[in-house]
Order: C-alpha cells, then sequence, then structure tokens
C-alpha cells in the first residue's frame, strides 16, 4: 500500500518490525467526529460508535459482487458480505477509504463510485462477542474490471442477482450487517442499476 498522509501514521513502524494498531475514528451520533480508538478496543462490547462505510458493486448486468470474508480474519470470518466494508484513518474520507480498501482487498478500481447515504447500527457478533457500533458511510458503483481478491481478506466472491441473493443468505452464514446495509443502499441502488434487476 502506498504511504500517504492518511496512511503514514498506520503503517508499519520503520526498521521496528512491529505494526502499530490500526485507529479508528469515533463520532457522535450525527457522524461528527470525537477522538480515535485502537481497532479491535472500538469493537469490543459494548463498542464505541465508530466510522465505516460499505461498498455495492454491480456489474453490466445488474448483479450484486459478494465477497466471502477470509477464515482468518479476527471478525466475522468466513462468512459472506457486500462487496467491502471497513473504516476510514482518521483523517481520511470515507470516499478515498473505500476506494482504497476495494483495491486492496479486490485488486480492483470501480469505474464508477457514488455516496449513497449513511446508516448507524449496532450488531453484535455472537461468535465472536465483538461488537459493531457503526456510523456507515455507503456507496454504490461499478465493477467492470477482473477481480483479483487478496486470499488474506477475502475467501472467494460471487456474483449474484437479487433472487440467487435472497437463496444465497437463506442458506449461508452473511455478517450481521449485511442486511442492514443492503436495505438502506436499496434507493441507490434501484437507481443504479433499474427497476428490472429487482433489488
Amino acid at each position: 500500500m502506498p504511504i500517504t498522509p492518511a496512511t503514514a501514521g498506520n503503517s508499519a513502524s520503520a526498521g521496528t518490525g512491529t505494526q502499530e494498531p490500526i485507529m479508528l475514528e469515533l463520532v457522535d451520533e450525527s457522524g461528527n467526529t470525537i477522538g480515535t480508538a485502537e481497532k479491535l478496543s472500538a469493537h469490543q462490547a459494548p463498542g464505541q460508535l465508530h466510522r465505516a462505510f460499505s461498498v455495492f458493486l454491480f456489474d453490466e448486468r445488474g448483479r450484486l459482487l459478494l465477497q466471502q470474508r477470509a477464515l482468518g480474519k479476527y471478525h466475522s470470518p468466513g462468512v459472506w458480505s457486500n462487496t467491502c466494508c471497513g473504516h476510514p484513518y482518521p483523517g481520511e474520507s470515507p470516499f478515498a477509504a473505500a476506494a482504497r480498501r476495494t483495491h486492496e482487498e479486490l485488486g480492483l478500481s470501480p469505474s464508477l463510485l457514488a455516496e449513497a447515504g449513511t446508516v448507524r447500527y449496532n450488531h453484535p457478533d455472537p461468535a465472536s462477542g465483538l461488537v459493531e457500533q457503526e456510523y456507515n458511510h455507503l456507496f454504490v458503483g461499478l465493477a467492470q474490471a477482473a477481480v483479483r481478491p487478496d486470499p488474506a481478506e477475502v475467501g472467494d466472491t460471487a456474483f449474484v442477482t437479487a433472487e440467487e441473493l435472497a437463496k444465497r443468505h437463506a442458506e449461508a452464514p452473511f455478517s450481521a450487517w449485511f442486511m442492514t446495509v443492503l436495505d438502506a443502499a436499496r434507493p441507490a441502488i434501484r437507481e443504479l442499476t433499474g427497476e428490472a434487476a429487482g433489488w
């Protein structure tokens, strides 16, 4: 990952071989920044409200790109979720973070990425005991390049229609936050894909 002012404070310490803790931006109920917290501590119960983002990318046929989270992830490993989700570094815009992480995790840069509103939620993860207290910035866009997932981040990917998603969601484990962010993004998704796609 290139070192920029937004990412410099979150890179490995020079010369020490140790990884500095990843810091998240804490926010109030209106999304105003009020401080920072280390990533793991922000997710420990009862959780601290922090800024996050969720990306939904679609192909030219209106199919949603899903990712299965890698088994090595400490939070919600092995479950299916939206195209990409994560947290901006303190001082990094949600849009820049969404574009950065989509490329880091999936090896692709969206040909279009647009804001789709925000949603606030509180989702405990029963398996890990961690809590998602998030003020989430939503983005929708188009994936028109080949997907090249980072295996450390992504276990599998799939493009699905709305009908195929409903079937998969009934049969496979999904992230606790998935339906919340999908439902919040639906108006923008329908605008992007058209009514015929069924979203």
